[in-house]
C-alpha cells in the first residue's frame, strides 16, 4: 500500500515537473494573468464551466475570485455558469445539455469578457459549444484541459493541456495553474 501511495504522489509531482520545464506553459500562464487582469480592470466579467469534477474546479476557482485569495479587497466579478441548477436541468431537459453553458454565454457574457472552461478530455461538448459561442460574442476563451488539448485546442485563445492523460493527475494540476492566475492577477490588480 505505501508502494503505491507513493507512486500516485510521484506521479502527481511529475506531471508538476512536467509543467515547471515548459516555457510555452509558463509564458501561457503569464498571458492569462494579463487578458484576465486587463478584462477586468475594464469592467469585464470572468466566467468558468466544467463538468463533474471540473465543474467543482469552476467553482472553486471562480470563488477564489469574487471572494479572496491572499488580499482582503473588493470582491472580482467571477462565477461558475452551472451554480444555477433550475436553469441547467430546464435547458438540459428541454433543449440539450449540449447547450447549457452556451446559452448562458449568448444570454449574459459581453465582448471582452473571459471564459474558462475545464475539460479534461478537451471533448466535452457543451463546452466547445459555450467556446463556439464565446467566440461568436468577442468573448475571449481560456481552455483548461488534458495532454492532446481535444477539440477545445482550436476554439481556445490560451489553452493549458496539461502534459497528463489521467484525470486525476490534469485535475490536480488545474487547480495549481488556477491558482497561480488567481494570485497573480489579484497582485496585478491590487
Amino acid at each position: 500500500m505505501t508502494d503505491k501511495i507513493q507512486s500516485i504522489i510521484q506521479a502527481s509531482i511529475s506531471v508538476k515537473q512536467d509543467i515547471l520545464r515548459d516555457e510555452g506553459m509558463i509564458a501561457r500562464i503569464g498571458q492569462s494573468v494579463e487578458l484576465i487582469a486587463d478584462a477586468l480592470h475594464n469592467g469585464r466579467r470572468l466566467w468558468f464551466c466544467g463538468n463533474g469534477g471540473s465543474a467543482a474546479d469552476a467553482q472553486h476557482l471562480a470563488a477564489e475570485f469574487s471572494g479572496r485569495f491572499y488580499t482582503d479587497r473588493r470582491a472580482l466579478p467571477a462565477e461558475a455558469l452551472h451554480c444555477n441548477t433550475s436553469y441547467l436541468t430546464a435547458v438540459a431537459n428541454d433543449y440539450s445539455y449540449d447547450v447549457v453553458y452556451a446559452r448562458l454565454v449568448e444570454g449574459i457574457c459581453n465582448p471582452g469578457d473571459v471564459l474558462v472552461g475545464l475539460s479534461t478530455s478537451g471533448n466535452s461538448r457543451n463546452i466547445l459549444k459555450a467556446f463556439e459561442a464565446a467566440r461568436q460574442g468577442a468573448v475571449h476563451t481560456v481552455g483548461f484541459t488534458g495532454a492532446t488539448g481535444g477539440e477545445m485546442k482550436d476554439l481556445s485563445d490560451i489553452l493549458f493541456n496539461v502534459p497528463s492523460t489521467d484525470t486525476p493527475r490534469i485535475q490536480e494540476s488545474h487547480i495549481m495553474i488556477g491558482h497561480i492566475i488567481c494570485e497573480l492577477t489579484e497582485a496585478a490588480i491590487f
